[in-house]
């Protein structure tokens, strides 16, 4: 099922998502009819404080959770009607995520660490490895590729970790609270460099972040409370 023709451009399209969990004898609900559509090549944070919600809206836009109720939409798909395993190729071929946490294999150097993505879709050694190389050129690690993670700082991790999710050349970058263990000369590069990304390649960027500062440098801020959302406003040209 594919988007109406009015809603084409959009890469990110939800649709009366709701999100409740158990909570004893009753349901807490986390998102509340939220509707949204983000389009492509924009650049858009999600703020909010803590437990209102914007990590969820995340989680189900990258497909690592499921909306209660509500229909997701991704690059034209409508994601409620496919398999777990179309989901995991959308996940793995469609979106790009970077976390707080880095989430990188401690085992592997640099370059094994952004080419993994890419021997999980089926190419070879030699060309993931290659393909890797030239990303992490690209953010400023050329003289790191045969580091392992705990030989590099907290600035330098969360490159490695956005030249893993852009070495697929996603169409959607997910980005939940990517500076929050950073410093903030770090934070800012790194924003910086999300941002460059995002105006060079037209990767669609979605940031979740309690930064208002970070929010402010986005095109767009979508401000979440209490499940739903509450403000959504574009930043003055």
């Amino acid at each position: 099922m594919n988007f109406p023709d009015q809603q084409s451009q959009h890469i990110i399209f939800l649709l009366g998502i709701t999100r409740a969990y158990p909570a004893g004898t009753t349901l807490h609900t986390i998102l509340n009819n939220v509707s949204l559509s983000v389009p492509a090549g924009q650049s858009c944070a999600i703020v909010g404080t803590s437990g209102s919600g914007k990590s969820t809206h995340i989680n189900i836009i990258g497909l690592l959770d499921k909306p209660t109720s509500g229909q997701v939409f991704l690059a034209g798909e409508n994601m409620s009607l496919v398999s777990e395993d179309a989901r995991a190729k959308v996940r793995n071929q469609v979106i790009g995520f970077v976390f707080q946490g880095f989430n990188l294999l401690p085992r592997l150097n640099v370059l094994d660490n952004v080419a993994l993505p890419l021997l999980y879709r089926g190419f070879s050694r030699t060309i993931a490895r290659q393909k890797a190389q030239l990303l992490l050129e690209r953010v400023g690690l050329s003289e790191r590729l045969y580091h392992r993670p705990a030989d590099l700082s907290g600035g330098q991790r969360q490159r490695v970790a956005i030249a893993r999710a852009l070495v697929g050349e996603p169409e959607l970058l997910l980005a939940d609270e990517p500076t929050g263990n950073l410093d903030h000369d770090t934070a800012e590069d790194i924003v910086a460099l999300l941002l460059s990304l995002n105006d060079k390649f037209g990767t669609t960027l979605v940031i979740v972040t309690h930064d208002e500062k970070i929010a402010d440098r986005m095109e767009r801020c979508i401000r979440v409370r209490d499940g739903r959302v509450a403000e959504d406003r574009y930043a003055p040209r």
